[in-house]
């Protein structure tokens, strides 16, 4: 089960926005939406959620900058990656301090640039304000909570569940062993056992897997945990 996540791609050019799109569509992980000016991307995100917004600086209506902070005065929490074609270090730091989370100088590899937007999901995922999907529930971690997506059912969790799910998520399918989830979760603790990780792991089972016969979303792999993709 692969998340999509939705980008927001804010330039007035028309040839590098459309490449972008059409660079991000090859990775069946993302979705975007377009705006070719500062108005529209203020607009849209009224109404619609993203999971991180690509704004460029040199706008035609509005500075890339403005509608980054009147974005974050509409509380609009998502990542945002600024692209800019001034390298100075002025012009990134008046970026920064508008409420970017990172600076992207034209002309750029598209492999940097996706790997800073896999980074800044990863990082968002871990934040308060990130909400997830995470098998049929939307993930809180803020509020300690799964939602059920059909019956809207709130599964209250644990401040130790919360993290566990945090990092599985964030892992991405991948493995991570019984002695990295206990020093993640636990920290150091020489009374901490995998014992104490494996009954965590079989009460969060049992609150959300909502087949018991079969694990759907926590799977035990050889030596650790992975999370359903």
């Amino acid at each position: 089960m692969t998340h999509t996540y939705s980008i927001l791609l804010v330039d007035d050019d028309d040839e590098l926005r459309e490449n972008l799109a059409l660079q991000l569509s090859f990775h069946e992980e993302f979705k975007t939406s377009q705006c070719p000016d500062g108005k529209s991307g203020l607009e849209i995100v009224k109404t619609e959620e993203f999971d991180l917004i690509i704004l460029d600086v040199g706008l035609p209506d509005i500075d890339g900058r403005e509608v980054c902070r009147m974005m974050r005065k509409s509380d609009v929490n998502t990542p945002i990656i600024m692209l800019t074609a001034n390298a100075s270090e002025a012009d990134t730091i008046l970026g920064l301090d508008a409420g970017a989370n990172d600076y992207v100088t034209k002309p750029f590899k598209f492999g940097i640039l996706l790997a800073r937007i896999r980074a800044h999901l990863r990082q968002h995922l871990m934040s308060e304000d990130a909400s997830y999907p995470i098998g049929y529930y939307l993930f809180k971690p803020g509020d300690k909570m799964l939602i059920n997506n059909e019956t809207e059912e709130k599964i209250r969790l644990t401040e130790k569940e919360t993290a566990i799910l945090k990092h599985l998520k964030r892992a991405d399918g991948a493995t991570i062993s019984r002695e990295k989830m206990l020093d993640e979760v636990w920290g150091y603790n020489s009374n901490v056992t995998t014992h104490t990780l494996e009954t965590h792991i079989y009460r969060l089972r049992q609150k959300i897997e909502t087949d018991q016969t079969k694990d759907k979303i926590i799977l035990t792999q050889s030596g650790g945990y992975s999370m359903a993709k």
